[in-house]
């Protein structure tokens, strides 16, 4: 199991929700932190709240859907010296849930994809070379399990989008300590998730974070939080490890 002490890593969208109990939980296996927000003001809490827990942390902003601020913040983030070891992309956007769906608006597309296909894609364009370069890394992209919901096209298709990503920069890396794969945590009662949601926003973890702890060289998974509920950390890698192939074995 990979050990984070010491190391940095970038969560998106981390000023609440799955993106807040993350950065709560990586503080506590000492993993400095960058968090993201769309705006300083909203990462306030979880800054102050792990810096209490003895980590080295910071905080950038920008709004997903602007790629010129996108690109901004990995500059900042290079200007800053810290070697990213790590990247959550866990910052996502359901733009609406459309009940006359024939009249999905061509924005829905528009925003979906910048802010949940694109920009993902930059992070992870902008920091697996420098991965690959010092021998480790782990990047975690957050996928959705939801399909066959017309209603929700421009968000299932942007996440559908984001998977194919993944994968394919995963057959890149795969045999090498930097590792790409995809997260899920589930229908959870967050923002995003709603209130009726089946499942306590707790219970994505360990499972969310899992891959930036596993240590078999394999890219490409799908590593569904709720697979993992309930589990101590150690518990989760030993699973993941396991039971979750890469999608490339012949």
């Amino acid at each position: 199991m990979v050990d984070v002490k010491g190391r940095w890593a970038l969560i998106t969208g981390a000023a609440r929700g799955i993106g807040y109990l993350s950065a709560v939980f990586m503080a506590k296996q000492g993993c400095n932190l960058i968090l993201h927000s769309r705006s300083l003001e909203h990462t306030e809490r979880v800054l102050e709240e792990v810096k209490k827990i003895g980590v080295n942390a910071y905080a950038v902003a920008a709004d997903l859907n602007d790629l010129s601020a996108v690109k901004k913040m990995l500059d900042e983030i290079d200007d800053s010296g810290v070697n990213v070891d790590i990247v959550l992309n866990n910052a996502g956007l359901q733009i609406a849930y459309r009940t006359e769906y024939f009249l999905t608006p061509p924005e829905d597309y528009l925003v979906s994809f910048n802010v949940n296909t694109i920009a993902p894609a930059m992070i992870c364009y902008h920091f697996m070379p420098k991965m690959i370069e010092r021998g480790f890394g782990r990047i975690l992209n957050t996928t959705s399990g939801i399909r066959l919901e017309p209603e929700q096209a421009g968000y299932s298709a942007s996440k559908a989008a984001l998977d194919k990503i993944t994968i394919d920069l995963g057959k890149t890396v795969e045999g090498t300590n930097v590792m790409i794969n995809l997260t899920d945590p589930g229908w959870c009662r967050t923002d995003l998730g709603g209130p009726q949601a089946p499942n306590a926003p707790e219970s994505a973890i360990p499972g969310i974070v899992v891959g930036a702890f596993v240590d078999d060289k394999k890219s490409g998974r799908y590593l569904g939080a709720q697979h993992f509920t309930g589990l101590s950390l150690e518990e989760a890698v030993r699973k993941a490890e396991a039971e979750f192939d890469s999608p490339y074995q012949e």
